[in-house]
């Protein structure tokens, strides 16, 4: 598998209605960041929030399902349960999320 293959997640269900919370990127994103030592909030290279076309969205590493399948599980699960639009990531260069190798 290409470890640069990205997931990314809109918070528009396959009805077209916006997910509430608003802030579910946030919320999930946090669940695997960690605070760095200047005391700040490091989002995971596997998951983080990012804005596509004005919208917030979760971009999700392919290969978190090999880093930390519980996790994947959780993330995918829950844009699955909530019928949220799941398409591939195709940004690259400086737009595009760094995707850490296994």
């Amino acid at each position: 598998m290409n470890n640069n293959k990205k997931w990314v997640i809109r918070g528009v269900t396959e009805e077209g209605k916006k997910l509430r919370p608003s802030d579910w990127v946030e919320r999930i994103s946090s669940t695997l960041a960690s605070f760095g030592s200047d005391h700040r909030l490091h989002y995971s290279n596997a998951v983080a929030p990012c804005m596509i076309d004005g919208e917030k969205c979760l971009v999700v590493a392919r290969n978190l399902n090999e880093i930390n399948p519980e996790a994947y599980e959780f993330v995918m699960g829950f844009a699955k349960s909530n019928q949220l639009s799941i398409r591939e990531d195709r940004r690259e260069g400086e737009r595009a999320l760094i995707v850490p190798v296994s």
